[in-house]
């Protein structure tokens, strides 16, 4: 019997496969695909406090090996979620993670108090910029990720995961600094700034000039840094970053990390996420392993 549960800063899951925020929605148009019961966690698009919605188009450009995109946090607002969208993921037997976004520490926190305990915990995205300190993501220096962690995690009645930015000069630093100031868990790696200039028109494909690169260009680079963190920190790492097939969540299993998100994969195959659980549970057969923690390597 195989026993794929994982804890998470306090929430356990029935097994390691979450989805990745801004790629899930609130899970509506893939439940049509599968029982969303057989995910260990949804984490939720992006939330901010008020309504937002987002940047101008075009906002979406494929490269590659992934897609830039600069959407800009379009959501409904945090009060549209709890009224709308966590009565349908509560029909589903998988915790449902929120995502919260803000320009000011106080709008994080004020997320965190209104969310409560209604959900199963909180992701916290530190990519967002500070407007207070200059538009700065708080998530490159590591006394805004100290201080925003701490502050966010004085409001939680849930874990706090702390998801967080590539765009740094040492990725361990960050997360210290994040595990010290009290985050449960943390996330990793959020998109990495990318460009893309069309020739023809000799302009910016995305109205917003830049955006952010995900999909399999970017999981080296992601395996890397949670193989990094994973020396350092005590915490949980769920690893994200270009997971496309089993074999690359085993990757990041075998990197440290104690659970993944499947992010841009679920535009290419909505079922990508049960087709990469079932090929975990074929690995585990195949190498003998009853425990998920038997793979992963801390």
């Amino acid at each position: 019997m195989l026993n794929l549960k994982v804890n998470i800063g306090g929430l356990e899951l029935k097994n390691p496969i979450m989805t990745a925020s801004g790629t899930y929605g609130f899970g509506r148009e893939y439940s049509e695909f599968y029982d969303l019961s057989k995910l260990g966690a949804v984490v939720v698009k992006g939330l901010t406090l008020k309504p937002r919605e987002g940047n101008a188009s075009p906002r979406i450009a494929e490269t590659p090996a992934g897609i830039l995109n600069s959407v800009g946090l379009q959501n409904p607002g945090v009060e549209a979620f709890l009224e709308h969208e966590l009565p349908f993921l509560r029909n589903y037997d998988t915790a449902v993670i929120a995502n919260i976004a803000g320009n000011t520490v106080d709008e994080y926190c004020l997320m965190a108090e209104r969310l409560g305990s209604q959900v199963d915990a909180i992701e916290l995205n530190i990519s967002c910029p500070n407007v207070k300190e200059g538009g700065v993501a708080f998530g490159t220096k590591c006394d805004s990720v100290y201080s925003i962690t701490k502050s966010v995690k004085s409001q939680c009645k849930v874990p706090l995961i702390v998801k967080l930015s590539p765009n740094v000069s040492d990725i361990v630093e960050i997360a210290l600094s994040a595990e010290d100031a009290g985050a449960d868990a943390i996330s990793l790696i959020n998109t990495l700034l990318g460009m893309k200039i069309d020739i023809n028109t000799r302009k910016p494909v995305l109205a917003n000039t830049v955006g952010g690169l995900s999909g399999p260009a970017v999981k080296p680079v992601a395996v890397r840094m949670v193989w990094q963190t994973a020396q350092a920190v005590k915490i949980p790492i769920i690893g994200m970053g270009g997971i496309s097939s089993w074999q690359d969540a085993v990757e990041f299993l075998l990197a440290g990390a104690n659970a993944v998100a499947i992010g841009t994969y679920n535009f290419v195959n909505p079922y990508g996420p049960i087709n990469i659980l079932t090929g975990i549970e074929e690995y585990m057969i195949k190498n003998n392993f009853k425990e998920l923690n038997e793979i992963t390597m801390k």
